[in-house]
């Protein structure tokens, strides 16, 4: 076997038109296409990939062990921070030692940890 990328995280979540919102206003991302399952739902794209699957009226925070964030690579920090403070959204930010690594985290309404990773 040989993993080339992860595929997608799916995030349980309580309300689900607010997550809805949140990935699509503060993230940005594409609120699109997903296939009839019988529970309610949403995926997120990122280009052509549906990498934020939502599943509603799940209670949020079950059988996740150890996970602790997800993280995407983003571009354009001064805009992306700049957004977060307009939309009010709590965020910190770190510099990696040693690495051309800026970083931003915040957290969606059901408390998931979000990583924006920008390089250069």
């Amino acid at each position: 076997m040989a993993l080339r990328r992860l595929d997608h995280v799916t995030i349980n979540c309580a309300d689900l038109e607010r997550s809805r919102a949140f990935y699509a206003r503060v993230l940005e991302m594409r609120d699109g296409e997903r296939p009839a399952f019988p529970f309610p739902g949403a995926w997120h794209y990122l280009g052509e990939r549906p990498v934020v699957h939502l599943v509603g009226d799940a209670p949020s925070g079950t059988e996740t062990g150890s996970f602790d964030h997800v993280a995407f690579e983003a571009d354009d920090f001064a805009g992306v921070r700049s957004r977060l403070e307009t939309l009010a959204i709590p965020f910190t930010e770190n510099s990696v030692p040693g690495a051309r690594l800026r970083q931003l985290f915040l957290h969606d309404p059901d408390g998931v940890k979000i990583e924006l990773n920008f390089r250069g």
